[in-house]
């Protein structure tokens, strides 16, 4: 278990904190039946308050990942629901889980380029350029356009989840999203931070994403350091 990200976040720490431990627990890092460690230790850990964690297990105990037992602990119970912000965003670390956040390299809104695929019903779109993070592993770069007749996209109110995002700004939720998983050469706009050098062949994700719209309102391409992370698809 990681420490908190003390990063701006739209999300409360308490739903961070709920979140850092629901991807833990899809990751098998958390198993069915471990008793957590005593509150004051486990807030110490990460780094916040004992008011702040007992939100976040009240959150898992609701979605039914966590049983609370007066005098006795806090236990992991599998079968619950996994409903998460993150419950589309399938990298995770080589050791499993891991919190995403995002750092914004650019916002713009443009006509879209024509190297993209066909999607939405505009002819501009929303390009947004991120650097994404697992806990504090750097661990991608991602190009998200949003298709123009979505919305408009103020940066100072964007938060590490865009689909948070696009239910709580634009009035609309992201209910299916389409995958091709591959390699490619990353691209020549990657900042100087990122672990893999602009025409580095690494991990490669298009995806095509649906709200309740015949056509995707989003397309997004997104390189990882599979020196650093893999692309997870668990069936249930």
């Amino acid at each position: 278990m990681q420490s908190a990200s003390q990063t701006s976040s739209a999300l409360p720490l308490y739903v961070q904190i709920s979140e850092l431990l629901i991807r833990d627990i899809a990751a098998g890092r958390l198993i069915d039946g471990e008793r957590l460690p005593p509150e004051r230790e486990m807030a110490e850990e990460l780094g916040i308050s004992i008011g702040t964690l007992r939100k976040a297990l009240a959150d898992l105990t609701e979605k039914g990942l966590l049983e609370r037992i007066q005098g006795s602990g806090n236990y992991i119970r599998q079968g619950g629901t996994n409903e998460s912000v993150y419950a589309m965003f399938r990298l995770e670390l080589l050791s499993g889980g891991g919190l995403p956040r995002a750092d914004i390299l650019d916002v713009t809104r443009m006509v879209k380029l024509d190297d993209l695929p066909p999607f939405g019903t505009s002819g501009e779109g929303t390009r947004i350029r991120r650097l994404r993070y697992l806990n504090d592993v750097m661990i991608a770069v991602e190009e998200i356009w949003l298709d123009g007749d979505s919305g408009v996209v103020k940066q100072e109110l964007l938060s590490d989840s865009l689909y948070r995002f696009y239910q709580k700004q634009l009035g609309f939720w992201i209910v299916r999203a389409e995958d091709r998983v591959t390699i490619k050469e990353v691209p020549d706009w990657a900042p100087d931070s990122f672990s893999k050098a602009p025409g580095t062949i690494t991990g490669y994700i298009e995806r095509f994403s649906w709200a309740d719209r015949p056509r995707p309102v989003e397309y997004s391409r997104t390189w990882f350091d599979t020196d650093k992370a893999h692309y997870v698809q668990r069936l249930k």
